[in-house]
């Protein structure tokens, strides 16, 4: 049988009655004007109950304080078990626990404060450390061949040799080294495509100022290439009026300060019209007679000379 069958539904009638005992219990424990009135009791088993009294602490609102008494078999005195302070119903509760690694967000890094990589951090691979080449003391290593030439060289006559200082050229060690690949790990490729999804929702071509903008930012003078495969998307922006200066932009992003919006179009020459309607031609309303050689003009005289006489 289970201890939830044999717990009692009923209180003990002494222990439930020892309010003041409780009360003591609490208050020796609690702040000095905490604890509050008596606001239930509760039987956890055979002549075992706990009282609850609530918590005036503003911090702890809806709190209560439980204080646990018992009695033994065929005993008449009550003696207290423990006092501890409980959540109730309605409680205010701190936030669920976060580890700091998924607690931390971007900007939360300070001056001094350190920021530890996982050993299985998927964002990071192992780089190339050089221990598929053999050791440069070995027998077929390309540094020792090159000391058992100088050494030759020496013993002939010929004068010291000059040793490679670097890697030579061609060689698996400075092709690494020309890439960055000298590294314990560098980026792979799940750590590329997050951070192309975290700046493509920053200075992408979806955002408002890139719809917005004149032209794009791979057509900008400003645009700082990157090398990598995270130089064929994205750039760095280099002007100091863009909202993006000093960010990875997309390609395809875009803003106001594009390198080319200040250079003014020319305005299109229109075609020349087909009616020029930009100069005056005369028009002769009432054309004017011309006399014939033989016959005498009129003037103003003969006519009313005529008009005299009729």
């Amino acid at each position: 049988m289970s201890a939830a069958t044999t717990r009692s539904r009923t209180p003990d009638r002494l222990c439930a009655e020892a309010v003041d005992l409780a009360r003591a219990a609490a208050e020796e424990v609690a702040a000095p004007g905490v604890v509050g009135e008596h606001v239930g009791v509760v039987a956890e088993g055979d002549r075992v109950v706990t009282h609850f009294f609530a918590c005036q602490d503003p911090g702890y609102r809806g709190w209560r304080w439980a204080v646990t008494v018992a009695r033994a078999s065929r005993a008449k005195i009550v003696t207290l078990d423990e006092t501890v302070l409980l959540p109730g119903p309605d409680s205010l509760l701190a936030p669920e626990w976060v580890p700091w690694s998924e607690r931390l967000r971007p900007g939360d890094l300070g001056p001094g404060d350190l920021l530890p990589t996982n050993a299985d951090d998927l964002r990071l691979e192992p780089g190339w450390s050089g221990e598929d080449e053999p050791a440069p003391n070995s027998a077929v290593s390309d540094e020792m061949a090159a000391l058992v030439e100088a050494e030759d060289a020496e013993v002939a006559g010929a004068g010291p040799a000059e040793l490679p200082v670097t890697p030579a050229r061609g060689t698996i060690a400075a092709v690494a080294e020309e890439l960055g690949l000298r590294r314990a790990r560098v980026l792979s490729r799940y750590g590329l495509h997050t951070a192309a999804d975290r700046w493509e929702d920053s200075f992408g071509p979806k955002t408002p100022m890139a719809q917005a903008a004149p032209a794009t930012c791979v057509s900008c003078g400003f645009l700082a290439r990157v090398g990598g495969s995270l130089g064929q998307a994205f750039g760095v922006c280099a002007n100091e009026f863009s909202p993006a200066d000093g960010r990875a932009v997309s390609l395809g992003y875009g803003c106001g300060a594009h390198s080319e919006a200040a250079v003014m179009p020319k305005p299109p020459r229109p075609a020349p019209p087909v009616l020029d309607e930009t100069r005056v031609e005369s028009m002769v309303l009432h054309p004017v007679s011309v006399p014939d050689e033989g016959s005498v003009p009129a003037t103003a005289d003969s006519s009313t000379e005529d008009l005299g006489h009729s």
